[in-house]
């Protein structure tokens, strides 16, 4: 069971992420504060454009959990950011994790700036469990789903196509549309 058809996707939201996107106007990288912002309301917003498998929910009404693994850059950002938040009918929650082991009931996976090794353990545990992962080392963490990067001054990001399809998540072609690159291997 798809979370959300596309087809009813509501205009305003894909009208609000291209925007962010494309006029640089909250996409701007100005601070680091800022920054982690851009970054809070990418991670949330990426949900409506993909879809996990229906084993993902133990229950029509579970929590959609957000978690963070590693240096968490958010701070009481994204609680903020997901605050109210719903995505067909579950909540949206934060959870911040030491590890993250067969995907720890996450829905999107960020993995914080920490080690090399632990970012790649990480994601060797959670190896094809329904997951999301998102990346924002400096160094591309290989098997990371989203790599966030700074392109021109502007908060973007690049799609490995292959990963997605390892953790058994469908990203739409609206939001593979928006990535710098989207392709097996970021």
């Amino acid at each position: 069971m798809a979370l959300r058809s596309l087809d009813r996707l509501r205009p305003a939201v894909l009208l609000a992420l291209i925007c962010a996107i494309v006029s640089g106007g909250p996409g701007r990288a100005q601070a680091s504060a800022s920054e982690s912002a851009v970054k809070a309301t990418y991670l949330y917003k990426f949900a409506p454009f993909v879809r996990w498998p229906a084993s993902a929910f133990p229950s029509q009404s579970s929590p959609f959990h957000l978690c963070v693994v590693g240096n968490d850059p958010f701070g009481t950002v994204l609680e903020q950011a997901v605050s109210g938040q719903h995505l067909d009918g579950h909540p949206m929650a934060v959870r911040r994790l030491r590890s993250a082991e067969s995907g720890a009931g996450c829905h999107i996976l960020y993995l914080g700036d920490a080690a090399g090794r632990s970012s790649a353990d990480t994601l060797r545990n959670i190896k094809g469990a329904p997951v999301l992962t998102v990346s924002d080392q400096s160094k591309a963490v290989r098997g990371a789903v989203i790599q966030f990067i700074v392109k021109n001054g502007r908060v973007r990001f690049d799609i490995d196509t292959s990963a997605a399809a390892a953790n058994g998540v469908t990203i739409s072609s609206k939001l593979l549309s928006l990535a710098v690159s989207a392709r097996p291997g970021g």
